[in-house]
Order: C-alpha cells, then structure tokens, then sequence
C-alpha cells in the first residue's frame, strides 16, 4: 500500500506553496505534489476562521441546554436570559460566517440542529416546567407539539433554501413565523408571569392553546416580514437619531424586561395580518407585470 506522505529527501530543492522550485539559474519548471499527500493536507489544515461561526452556534447550543437546567431549577428569569441569549447568537453566526467567508455545509447543519435545540425543545420545557406540567399528560403532549412544529418549521426551511426561480421581492418575508421568533413568542405566558400573573387552571389552559397557536403560526404558509434588508444603509441624516434610539431601547430592554418582551410579542402578533396583506399587494403586481 502507498503511504500517503511522499518520503523525504534531504537532497531536495525547496518548494512554496505545494510546488517544487528549482535553483536561481534553472528553468522555474513547477512540479505537481502528490495528489494524496495534497488531500491529507488539505483535511488536516483547517482555518481557524471557519471554526469560529461553528463556535458561536455551538455556545448558543450550550446557552439553550442551560436554559432547561434553570428552569428545572425553576430560575425562570435566568432560563429566559439564556434563550434570548441564543437567539442572539443564532443572529450572529450566519452575519460572522459571511463576513469571514467560511460558510460551509458542516455549519448550515449545525445551525439548524442548535434550531431546534434552542427554539423548539428548550421554549417547550420552560413553559411545560412552568405550567403545563399542572395539566399532566396533556400539557406534556402539547409541549411535544410544538416542539415537533419547530422540527418541521426548520426542516421545510432549508428545503426552501434550494429554490434559486422565486421573485427578488420574496427575500423580505418569511414562510410562517421563523423559529427564534417562535420561541420567544411562545414565552409570552412565562413573561407575564414574572410581571405578577400567577399559574393556575385558567393560565395553564391559556399557555397551552396559545403554544398551539404559536406552533401552528411556524409551520403555517402565511408570510411574515424577514426584516433581511432592514438597516442594510442608514442615511447620514439619521445616523445620529439611531444610535440614540437603540441606546434608548437597550435601556429600556434592561430595566423594564418583561414589559419590553411582552409588548415586543403583541406587537409581532400584530404584524402578521399586515406582513400577509403586504405579500398580497406584491404578488398582485407581480401577476400584473406578467400579464402587460
């Protein structure tokens, strides 16, 4: 059997960059390595620049186990912290992926299992340890549900990654409602309840209804506004005005957190109507402009 690292030769002329060089006064004829010698290279040397996204993803991993570890612990407060934390990895690594040009295909697969790690078991078992466990084998079932909704959500989504004929116009909205949006729509009970509601009967028949809604909402066809082109170019004349009003909303987010979720939540149901009335007004100039 070949060995798969040509033997070394003391006797050898340099060589750069995988090609062997010949003497100053020689002809600079360029010899091909070995082609097995150049795979187990490329296998053994990876850049540490297509490390980092996949690092990311996996600390958003670890920031949604934990999340079930705090509120098994019934930490709710700190269990939410950590899934905020992990929506805001999971916002990062793509952008850090792109920016460093090292997307590959080992992470867009790790993405979407940290996914549903993040956004589809761990949203299930804080609201389950937080209420629906009140509602025995039903409330587990409906957990189960919408955690089985956020597989489905995420596997039609890379499916429709490979659709290359849809119109430009549908990068800015969503099929259904993404999964990190999901997850922390689905939290709204749990955020109210650290703003003084208390579980009872009637809360834990309300938590399950809505994470039925909220699971319907992920695996529906009804678009919801992506936001991919949102912020992209910031006019000089508002550079200023948005700095502070993000200053403003961090403040805010940190010291009235519960009240800012809660409203962020009502205000995304709210969009939903609006986001579908959009697309409706799109498609029907599209069919317009087809039809001149």
């Amino acid at each position: 059997m070949k060995p798969p690292f040509p033997d070394f030769d003391p006797t050898a002329e340099p060589s750069e960059g995988g090609r062997k060089i010949k003497g100053k006064g020689a002809s600079e004829e360029l010899f091909e390595v070995d082609d097995d010698a150049a795979q187990v290279t490329r296998l053994r040397d990876v850049p540490f620049r297509v490390l980092v996204p996949n690092l990311i993803t996996l600390g958003a991993i670890c920031a949604g186990l934990t999340s079930i570890r705090l509120a098994w612990e019934g930490r709710f407060e700190l269990a939410i912290f950590a899934i905020v934390f992990a929506a805001f990895l999971d916002g990062v690594d793509g952008r850090v992926a792109r920016f460093l040009r090292s997307a590959t295909s080992f992470g867009e697969q790790l993405d979407s299992l940290a996914d549903f790690v993040n956004f589809g078991v761990a949203p299930a078992m804080i609201l389950y340890l937080w209420t629906l466990k009140d509602a025995s084998s039903l409330g587990w079932i409906v957990a189960l549900c919408f955690a089985i909704c956020g597989c489905l959500r995420l596997a039609r989504f890379n499916v429709m990654l490979d659709e290359p004929d849809k119109p430009s116009w549908q990068v800015d909205f969503f099929t259904g409602v993404p999964a990190p949006a999901g997850a922390l729509l689905v939290l709204l009970p749990v955020y109210l309840g650290q703003l003084g509601l208390e579980p009872d009967i009637w809360v834990t028949g309300f938590s399950a209804a809505y994470m039925l809604l909220v699971g319907f909402l992920m695996v529906s066809n009804l678009p919801t506004w992506s936001g991919k082109r949102v912020g992209q170019r910031i006019s000089r004349n508002f550079v200023l005005p948005f700095m502070v009003g993000a200053m403003l909303l961090i403040v805010i987010l940190f010291s009235y957190p519960w009240s800012v979720l809660s409203a962020v939540c009502l205000l995304y149901l709210v969009t939903i109507p609006l986001s579908l009335r959009d697309w409706q007004i799109r498609e029907r100039a599209e069919a317009a402009k087809r039809d001149e």
